[in-house]
C-alpha cells in the first residue's frame, strides 16, 4: 500500500492578491479585539486613593501667600525628603512611592491633591494617607518662617472601582488601532499601472489618404 501525500495548502501572492479588500480591514480589526482583550484580562486591575490637603495663612500671611505655598507643597510632596518618612507609615519602600503617588493643585485654590495608586484597594489608601501625612508634618516644621500651615481636608478612602480599563474597553481600543492600520495598508498599498494579460497597445494604422483632386492640374 502506497501512502497518499496529504496537500498542503499554501498562501501564495496571487491567492492574496485574489482576496477582497475589506477582508484587511476585517483582519485587522479582528486582529487588534483579540490583542486588546488579552491585554486587559492579563493586566491586574488598579485602585486609586486620594486624600486632600489645605494650605492655611496665619496671622501673619495672607490668602495669596497660602496659595503659592500650596503649588510649593504640591511639587514637593513626591521627593525623598517627604517620602522618606512616608514610607515607614505606609510599609512599602521609597520606589513603590515615587512610582505610584501623584499630586495635583489648583490655580485658584490653596489645595494639594495627593493619589496613590496600586493593585490592592487598602494599600493605595494608605499610600496616599502616608504621603498626606508626612507633608503636613514637613509643613508645620516651617511653618514658623512660611506663615503657612497644611490642614488635613479629607482622608483617602478605599475606593469600591478600579480605575485601570476594563478587558472590553481594551478590546474596543484594540479593534479600533487594528481596523485603523488595515485602512492605512489598503491606502500604502501599490497601484497597478494596468490590468493583467494586457499586452502592449498596437501601433495604430493610419486610414486611407483622402484621394487628391486632380482636377485643374490636367
Amino acid at each position: 500500500m502506497t501512502d497518499t501525500p496529504t496537500r498542503q495548502h499554501r498562501l501564495s501572492p496571487a491567492r492574496l492578491r485574489g482576496l477582497p479588500l475589506w477582508s484587511v480591514l476585517a483582519a485587522g480589526t479582528l486582529v487588534g479585539g483579540l490583542l486588546g482583550g488579552s491585554y486587559g484580562l492579563l493586566t491586574p486591575s488598579t485602585y486609586t486613593a486620594t486624600s486632600y490637603v489645605i494650605a492655611v495663612p496665619t496671622e501673619k500671611s495672607t490668602p495669596d501667600a497660602a496659595l503659592g505655598f500650596a503649588q510649593a507643597y504640591g511639587r514637593v510632596a513626591t521627593q525623598l525628603a517627604v517620602l522618606g518618612d512616608a514610607q515607614v507609615y505606609a510599609g512599602v519602600p521609597v520606589r513603590t512611592l515615587q512610582h505610584n503617588v501623584r499630586t495635583a493643585t489648583s490655580p485658584d485654590a490653596p489645595m494639594v491633591a495627593v493619589s496613590a495608586t496600586s493593585s490592592r484597594p487598602g494599600l493605595a489608601v494608605d499610600m496616599a494617607n502616608a504621603v498626606t501625612r508626612s507633608l503636613t508634618r514637613h509643613a508645620d516644621d516651617s511653618s514658623d518662617s512660611t506663615h503657612v500651615r497644611l490642614v488635613q481636608f479629607s482622608r483617602a478612602v478605599e475606593p469600591r472601582e478600579p480605575t485601570s480599563a476594563s478587558p472590553a474597553v481594551t478590546g474596543l481600543v484594540g479593534a479600533s488601532a487594528g481596523g485603523l492600520l488595515g485602512g492605512l495598508a489598503l491606502l500604502a498599498r501599490p497601484r497597478k499601472s494596468g490590468r493583467e494579460g494586457e499586452g502592449a497597445p498596437a501601433p495604430s494604422v493610419p486610414g486611407p489618404a483622402a484621394a487628391a483632386d486632380v482636377r485643374g492640374q490636367r
